[in-house]
C-alpha cells in the first residue's frame, strides 16, 4: 500500500499532471487534445500521461488511430483514505482566528492608561 501511495503522490506532485487530471474530470480526451493547452511538446505530454497511467490515475486506449485518455477516479481512493486519517484534527475557523488576532493586536497598541484627573 505504501508503494502505491508513493507512486500516486509522486504523480500528483507535478502541476502539469494535476492540470491534466482536472481536464479529464470533464470527459475522456484524445492525447492531442490533452496536449493543446500546454506549451510543451507532444512527447513531453506523453511522458506525463505515462506517469499518470503507471500510477493508475488514468487509462489510455487506442480507438482507431487516436489514443484516448480516461480518468480512473477510484485510483485516488487509497490516497483519500490515507489523507482522511488526518481529519481527526479540529478544522481551523479562520474567521474566529482573524477576530482573535485583531483583539490581540488592538490590546497591544492601546495607549497606557492615562492618570485619572
Amino acid at each position: 500500500m505504501t508503494g502505491a501511495l508513493d507512486i500516486i503522490f509522486s504523480a500528483l506532485a507535478d502541476p502539469t499532471r494535476r492540470a491534466i487530471l482536472t481536464m479529464l474530470l470533464e470527459d475522456d480526451m484524445a492525447v492531442t487534445d490533452v496536449a493543446h493547452p500546454f506549451d510543451m511538446s507532444l512527447a513531453a505530454i506523453s511522458k506525463h500521461l505515462q506517469v499518470l497511467a503507471e500510477a493508475g490515475l488514468i487509462t489510455q486506449e487506442k480507438r482507431g488511430r487516436v489514443k484516448w485518455c480516461k480518468l480512473e477516479p477510484d485510483a485516488l481512493k487509497a490516497a483519500s483514505v490515507w489523507m482522511q486519517g488526518f481529519g481527526q484534527f479540529e478544522p481551523v475557523n479562520l474567521d474566529a482566528f482573524e477576530r482573535f488576532l485583531a483583539r490581540e493586536l488592538d490590546e497591544r497598541h492601546e495607549p497606557p492608561d492615562a492618570p485619572l484627573p
